[in-house]
């Protein structure tokens, strides 16, 4: 199933389970909808198996918002109890859409849980109170902690009561965007198979042997911890050099401050020295980093945050990030906010999961369970990459429990697929919309998204410039008079941000903005005239030009002939 497709069948307010192999690109689906139930001011809760799955997405667990820690069972006291405190009453009660992301790594009891909450709180018996249920996740990867001696079958969420009776609607994505490399696709494929071919097995063993161009030092993938620390620590020992200390600051609910403490990858006390070796934690692609980007530290500016280089030789100043755990409102519950770069000799296979490497060196000789081979090597883009120090019997096993259901369902998917069409779906989805009471009027639509587009750009960085947040609007194309009223500033103003804009970022495209030629030539000509040592005065222009040219088209002409 195409992306399109599963986004669609979101959209209609079904059930669903989106599933498909490493690199799908189901988080992308998940983000899209995301965006598209909160500029409709529909509440979804946002939520995952893991804290680390979690912050990837700017959510908390599912064990925190459903309120059920690490309970076994609830009684109805507890649920009771439950409902008198108003932190969860709030959300629980007001959520139209619930999303768990890396459902592998969640216990079929949990699930069973959270329906039993959701029922509870809402007061329908209708499978999880009767909202939107979407799961999220991929069998092969690491699968769910249990007790002593669970088979597959008492921890998988597939195989609990409720994951039949929420009639869930499975989207398999098929198509491909992180493996580019047709040999990684087919090992890949062969393991979720499980089924190894003498071939594939061949060019894992020439990979023990694979050589890296010099300006390249992979990231080394191990099984446990201590093996990680112990390389990270001897590696940043050996560069001489003074340490440099970066601290995060934490500020809200104390519980869900912890949960972002041991859940995001960027250390609560990081120590860098001139030549770490580093990998970027967190997706910012304005400023060219992605989870996963490995580089270098060169130096530290004078503010004191790192001058990191990436492989691809580009030079970034790194400055804080912030992981925040938010409501369904929006509002803001625990935030973490540090320099977004781990020590990266090594990492943990479990911590590598929804990262992308440009080069790993992984050792398998430990591996302890089944998926990690899987998620370690699906990490990669290409087996050129690739340096295997390691391998066991266990690292290239998936569970067959695991495979049986896969089969099963990419049926069902491909049945979905062939049964709903896309007219029919369009259809539903503001009818979806109505019944949880979000925004369908059109104009009041455009004015929210442009609200959430505003925090967003505000809410981007701490130090952003007020030139920064017009530039943000800026690339939108948004009118000028449009950007004046949104920000409550004097179209003048705007105008002037465009000059100081297109100085900063001379690589921007805004000829949106460029006055029509005549207009260029006749406030060329008067810049000329009435330009002194001290500048040019806008006032001068505008009466030179006897005000033929409006201050505002004076304005978008000198940052085009400045």
């Amino acid at each position: 199933m195409k992306q399109e497709k599963a986004l669609a069948i979101l959209k209609s307010g079904r059930n669903v389970f989106l599933t498909g192999s490493a690199g799908a690109g189901k988080t992308f689906v998940l983000n899209q909808y995301i965006d598209y139930l909160k500029e409709r001011k529909i509440a979804v809760a946002v939520t995952a198996s893991t804290g680390i799955a979690a912050t990837h997405m700017n959510g908390m667990t599912i064990h925190s918002w459903a309120g059920i820690g690490i309970k076994e069972s609830l009684t109805r006291a507890q649920l009771v109890s439950m409902k008198t405190k108003k932190y969860l009453a709030k959300h629980l009660e007001a959520v139209k859409v619930l999303i768990i992301d890396e459902i592998s790594m969640l216990h079929q009891n949990q699930l069973a849980l959270v329906n039993q909450v959701l029922q509870f709180f809402k007061e329908n018996s209708l499978p999880f109170g009767g909202i939107q249920l979407v799961l999220s996740g991929d069998f092969f990867q690491l699968p769910p902690i249990g007790k002593s001696g669970e088979r597959s079958k008492d921890k998988f969420a597939f195989m609990s009561p409720v994951w039949v009776q929420a009639n869930l609607n499975v989207c398999y994505l098929t198509e491909q965007f992180r493996q580019t490399d047709d040999e990684l696709n087919r090992i890949l494929n062969e393991i979720r198979t499980g089924f190894i071919s003498e071939q594939s097995l061949r060019l894992l063993e020439n990979a023990s042997s694979q050589s890296f161009q010099k300006d390249i030092e992979p990231t080394k993938l191990y099984t446990h911890n201590l093996d990680v620390d112990a390389i990270n620590l001897e590696h940043l020992k050996s560069i001489s050099g003074k340490k440099r200390y970066f601290e995060a600051s934490t500020k809200g609910n104390e519980k869900l401050v912890e949960t972002l403490n041991n859940s995001v990858l960027a250390p609560e006390n990081l120590e860098l020295k001139i030549g770490a070796k580093v990998m970027f934690v967190k997706n910012n692609l304005e400023k060219g980093y992605v989870n996963g980007s490995l580089g270098t530290v060169l130096g530290f500016t004078d503010d004191g945050f790192p001058s990191v280089k990436l492989l691809n030789g580009k030079t970034i100043k790194v400055e804080e990030e912030n992981w925040s755990i938010i409501d369904d409102h929006g509002k803001t519950l625990a935030s973490y906010n540090q320099i977004p770069l781990r020590l990266a000799w090594a990492i943990t296979v479990h911590k590598s999961q929804g990262m992308t490497l440009e080069a790993a060196e992984i050792d398998l000789s430990k591996t302890f369970e089944t998926g990690q081979g899987y998620v370690a090597l699906s990490r990669l883009k290409k087996l050129e990459n690739l340096r295997l120090l390691g391998l066991n019997t266990m690292a290239l096993k998936v569970d067959s429990l695991a495979h049986k259901a896969d089969k099963r369902f990419k049926e069902l998917a491909t049945i979905i697929d062939e049964e709903l069409s896309a007219e029919e779906l369009l259809k539903e989805a503001p009818l979806f919309v109505k019944k949880c009471d979000g925004i369908s009027d059109l104009k009041e639509l455009k004015k929210h998204k442009a609200k959430l587009r505003e925090k967003k750009i505000k809410g981007s960085s701490a130090r952003i410039s007020t030139y920064e947040i017009s530039y943000g609007y800026l690339k939108q194309n948004m009118p000028l008079a449009e950007i004046a009223e949104k920000r409550g500033m004097a179209l003048s103003t705007i105008s002037g941000h465009l000059i100081k804009v297109k100085k900063d970022h001379p690589e921007a495209n805004l000829s949106f903005y460029k006055p029509k030629s005549s207009i260029l030539k006749k406030v060329e000509a008067a810049h000329k005239k009435v330009r002194t040592e001290d500048g040019v005065s806008i006032k001068a222009m505008y009466e030179y030009l006897k005000g033929k040219v409006t201050y505002e088209d004076i304005h978008l002409s000198l940052a085009f002939i400045i």
